[in-house]
């Protein structure tokens, strides 16, 4: 994994203040690729109640999470019960390394 500890110390915390304490973050891409260099971060973020404002929570927690992380570009998948399945979330879900 290609994150520092305290890049993910950060990220679970914006994490926990913005869509709360039981969210479950995943990095997948290629940042789980030791082998590999540089790249963007990709995080699915799965919460366990609906969102009311998903699409906005998405944007917000993403801005906050490359803030936080110095300008570094983050792809941002946010994932309530409410939101239908697509491959992408399947490939990160089944790939995805938990934080």
């Amino acid at each position: 994994m290609r994150l520092t500890a305290e890049q993910r110390r950060l990220i679970k915390q914006v994490t926990a203040e913005q869509v709360g304490a039981g969210a479950q973050v995943l990095l997948f891409g290629s940042r789980i690729d030791d082998s590999l260099r540089g790249g963007d971060i990709d995080l699915l973020v799965r919460v366990p109640e609906a969102l009311a404002q998903r699409f906005e929570a998405e944007i917000r927690l993403g801005a906050r999470l490359e803030r936080a992380l110095g300008g570094q570009r983050v792809d941002l998948l946010l994932l309530d019960p409410l939101t239908p399945l697509q491959p992408v979330h399947r490939s990160a879900l089944a790939t995805g390394v938990a934080l």
